[in-house]
């Protein structure tokens, strides 16, 4: 089995400017865009980062399985309020 980092817990994949927080196997997980970057002490760090609670069940459809959006100027506080929506429910 592939292991993931994680965050509180829960699984966090990134691919470039996407990253995926919880598990495909749970109801719902949270889909980020890092939509603005900018450099600080030579690090990339992310100035803005949409958010997307999605279900995982393949039977919805796409654009149906969005529950819930925000957007937030840090990738942390996204990971906060990510964790608010599916991870405090564990």
């Amino acid at each position: 089995m592939a292991k993931y980092f994680e965050y509180k817990g829960l699984p966090l994949v990134r691919k470039g400017s996407e990253i995926y927080y919880g598990s495909m196997g749970d109801p719902e997980v949270v889909y980020m865009q890092l939509v603005g970057k900018k450099e600080v002490g030579g690090v990339e760090t992310a100035t803005k980062v949409r958010l997307y609670r999605m279900l995982t069940d393949e039977n919805v459809p796409p654009m149906q399985r969005i529950t819930k959006t925000a957007e937030k100027p840090s990738l942390f506080e996204a990971l906060d309020l990510a964790y608010d929506w599916i991870g405090s429910r564990s």
